[in-house]
């Protein structure tokens, strides 16, 4: 028999050769410094996830950021924090900014470091080393204390909840040099060393008076604070009603076992509160977040406040764009794809996996496009019928169920070669682990079997786009960057905006965006 390497069907020699090998030794392609960095960042946690441990993952930011530009290294620092939600992978490239390049740290730091928890990631991660200094350095710590200082009492005093390293740390440890009275006797409050009780800022005073006289008016703080002190029902009532959109997100089921819910008054309140769409956006909340908020949900929960959870998802998903043509989603549901999102840490792994995650992006798009057909995949597709005037979360739901087994992303697309279907948009959501189609006689000396399986269907739609959003943190895909091909990572609802601009012909690379932000 002829060699198969050198006698390929010639239908196959449009398709670039695969240069790189996934995690289960599946073909893959890879993918640049930039980009690749950019995957990790956007959907990286340092926790460990299905393949890769954290460990892992930090030395592979280590690797990859040393191939990029200081410029691309700030912009990404920003992007991830604006765009993709993210904390701790922003702290990191700020931190290493700080060594690579100084001169940027002043226009990255306010927009990263924009909370007590940011900057709390940021002087951590200097002070364990990594980054190649256990000190702020004089930089670093002049920003530190600005930030610091400029900072209002209320929100200052919000900060002080935390700890790795606490407020009162980083107080001692910069010295910021307080501008009135005020500031010397709160700083002193803070880092518990003396000063005069007068001068504390109103907010403090309050709260320290509530700590020996209790009263039903609760002082305006981070419930946090006051978790530790002898709480009654109307007390957890008026945290209720002072809470933020994002705290309230959070904690529905500790009201509900505080009785919140008995007053009907504040049932409406907060299902009003949960379904505001400025505060919705204003929170920077993940969409999947709102899934594990509904999910875990108490069995007594009002139906108000369920309801509103499906208001707000429906309003966090708002950027699903309507897409003109035939469209087919591809949902990955493999076993791997059951890992949480945001990686295994003992004590803080989110409770909604990749596949929710996955599948909640189908359910959206199916929402906005009821002519669109989804397509679960695992070691082959999955044939479920969607109605796409259900609610996006039941059919997400539906979806998810689905979980298990090998992972072969070329199966949809067989399916739909076998029907003879045309396409104008593909989307895929996946974590790219693919390897049950590299048994091809032709694996090693020919592409992955996505692009083959998409150079064959480009003969039937040439103008068919694809998109592959990848959920967890890789340097590969299964489809090579191009006109035609959108390579695009992360679970925040800006993706949807990646997505939107190249299915309108907009400059393709994921990176365009990145690189489009301002210093």
């Amino acid at each position: 028999m002829a060699n198969n390497t050198l006698f390929q069907n010639q239908r196959n020699c449009t398709v670039q050769v695969a240069d790189t090998t996934n995690r289960v030794g599946g073909l893959a392609y890879q993918l640049t410094a930039e980009h690749a960095l950019a995957q990790y960042a956007i959907t990286g946690c340092f926790n460990n996830t299905y393949y890769v441990g954290a460990q892992e993952q930090l030395d592979k930011v280590l690797e990859l950021e040393t191939q990029v530009s200081p410029a691309f290294l700030a912009k990404l620092a920003i992007y991830t924090r604006e765009k993709g939600h993210m904390k701790d992978m922003p702290a990191l490239l700020t931190a290493l900014l700080s060594i690579e390049a100084p001169e940027l740290l002043p226009k990255v730091f306010n927009r990263v470091i924009d909370n007590g928890r940011m900057l709390r990631n940021f002087i951590q991660i200097i002070r364990s080393g990594v980054t190649g200094r256990q000190s702020l350095g004089t930089l670093p710590k002049r920003l530190v204390q600005q930030w610091i200082n400029q900072r209002g009492e209320a929100a200052l005093f919000k900060d002080s909840v935390g700890n790795t390293p606490s407020l009162s740390d980083v107080i001692k440890m910069v010295r910021p040099k307080p501008a009135n009275k005020m500031r010397e006797a709160f700083y002193g409050y803070l880092i518990d060393k003396p000063y005069s009780a007068e001068y504390l800022p109103q907010i403090v005073k309050d709260y320290e008076l509530f700590k020996v006289k209790p009263t039903d008016n609760l002082p305006n703080v981070d419930f946090r604070l006051l978790t530790a002190l002898d709480l009654n029902t109307k007390h957890w009532q008026e945290i209720a009603r002072q809470a933020s959109w994002q705290m309230t997100r959070m904690n529905l089921n500790t009201f509900a076992r505080h009785d919140v819910f008995k007053n009907k008054e504040l049932v409406h309140l907060i299902a009003e509160r949960l379904r505001d769409e400025r505060a919705i956006k204003k929170a920077r909340v993940f969409p999947y977040q709102l899934m594990a908020a509904y999910y875990m949900a108490v069995d007594d929960m009002p139906n108000k406040i369920m309801d509103a959870l499906q208001d707000a998802m429906e309003i966090a998903l708002e950027n699903v764009p309507v897409i003109t043509g035939k469209v087919y989603v591809l949902p990955d549901t493999s076993g791997s794809m059951t890992q949480s999102v945001t990686g295994y840490r003992p004590g803080s792994s989110s409770k909604v996996r990749c596949i929710d995650v996955a599948a909640l992006v189908a359910a959206a798009i199916l929402a906005k496009n009821p002519e669109a057909e989804v397509i679960p995949f695992a070691t082959d597709i999955h044939k479920v019928k969607l109605n796409p005037r259900d609610s996006v979360l039941t059919n997400a739901t539906r979806l998810a169920q689905l979980g298990g087994g090998g992972t072969n992303c070329a199966a949809p697309l067989i399916a739909m070669k076998k029907k003879h279907v045309n396409a104008d948009t593909v989307v895929y959501i996946s974590d790219n682990e693919s390897w049950i189609d590299t048994t091809s006689r032709y694996a090693y000396s020919s592409g992955t079997a996505v692009m083959q399986q998409w150079e064959l269907l480009k003969r039937r739609s040439p103008n068919a786009k694809m998109v592959c959003i990848d959920v967890v943190p890789n340097s590969y895909s299964q489809a090579v960057e191009r006109a035609d091909i959108l390579n695009v990572g992360g679970f925040s609802d800006n993706v949807f905006n990646v997505l939107n601009s190249f299915i309108k012909g907009e400059p393709n690379s994921w990176l365009n965006e990145i690189n489009q932000v301002e210093l």
